[in-house]
Parts: C-alpha cells; structure tokens; sequence
C-alpha cells in the first residue's frame, strides 16, 4: 500500500494567509492540468503570521510534484 505524504510551502508575513490560499489553488490546477493524483489541496494558518498550503499524494508520485513544484518540506499525511 502507498503511504500518503503532505508536500507543504511555507509562507510567513501579513500576507501568509493570501498567499498559502492562492497557492493551495494553483497546487489543484497543476495536478488536474497535468492529470496527476491527489487527495487533498489546502491551506492552514498556523499562526497570524505563518500559514501552509499542501498537497497530499501518493508516494509513489511524489518525485513528479516535488521536481516540478519544489515544495519547501513534506511529511506523512494523517
């Protein structure tokens, strides 16, 4: 079976939750446009001045996403 991993973009500053929110969307059009899995494409504050945006994949796809997205950390989805 395939483990889940969370590929996750950092964003810090007054403008983290604008900018993990609009990232989160282009996370979506990039898997849809380039017919790729995922479960899940979000966002998360984490505090007033640090928010996420992630994507969740199989493992076995990762390599693409992160090659082509250069996300900024990954771990296990939950």
């Amino acid at each position: 079976m395939n483990r889940k991993l969370k590929l996750i973009w950092d964003f810090r500053g007054e403008d983290a939750l604008k900018t993990a929110e609009h990232q989160a969307i282009h996370l979506k059009e990039f898997a849809l446009k380039e017919k790729l899995p995922f479960y899940e494409s979000n966002f998360t504050q984490l505090s007033e001045m640090h928010c996420i945006a992630y994507i969740i994949v199989d493992e076995s796809h990762m390599k693409i996403y992160r090659d082509a997205l250069k996300p900024h950390r990954g771990q296990l989805a939950e």
